[in-house]
């Protein structure tokens, strides 16, 4: 890489901190019945018709080798009181991120308990996109409690959103 290239990753990353983003967890089964989890920010509602969303996963990561393998994906939107269980599963490496975790199985995927919003879905199509792969999912069945703040992240740490007024 030139120092261009590092320039210019440099800016955007730090153009990106500017912007606040949901933070997720994106669980999976394997076929050893063991639960995998990463810690996502990138995630967006797709279509509507039909229901679709997509994630984004280091193209390293095990548990996105654990959804090509599966198929199927659940996604676990936290709410503003659970950055502890996004940093466990934003570790790297050999972790067992569930271990001390409140989890359930649910459409026959890991649910992070108290989490605000879950979602399960099997996955329609996997694009690459540089260091990350793009992965689109069929939206099977979702939830929301809609009783806690998100738990967002912005300039490089953990907070929420609170509305400028109460919805009518």
């Amino acid at each position: 890489m030139n120092t261009t290239e590092s320039a210019v990753q440099d800016l955007f990353k730090e153009v990106m901190s500017c912007v606040a983003t949901p933070v997720s967890i994106v669980t999976v089964m394997s076929d050893g019945d063991l639960p995998f989890g990463a810690t996502v920010s990138a995630f967006s509602s797709l279509s509507i018709d039909p229901a679709m969303l997509l994630i984004a996963l280091d193209r390293r990561s095990k548990t996105l080798e654990v959804i090509r393998e599966s198929g199927r994906f659940g996604l676990n939107v936290l709410g503003a009181d659970q950055d502890d269980l996004a940093m466990a599963f934003a570790a790297k490496g050999g972790v067992d991120k569930f271990y001390g975790t409140s989890w359930s199985v649910d459409c026959g995927l890991p649910r992070i308990a108290h989490a605000p919003a879950w979602i399960a879905s099997t996955v329609v199509d996997l694009v690459d996109g540089g260091d990350h792969v793009i992965v689109l999912g069929r939206v099977d069945a979702a939830e929301s409690t809609g009783d806690k703040a998100p738990l967002v992240y912005y300039r490089r740490s953990f907070g929420t959103h609170l509305p400028h007024y109460e919805p009518v």
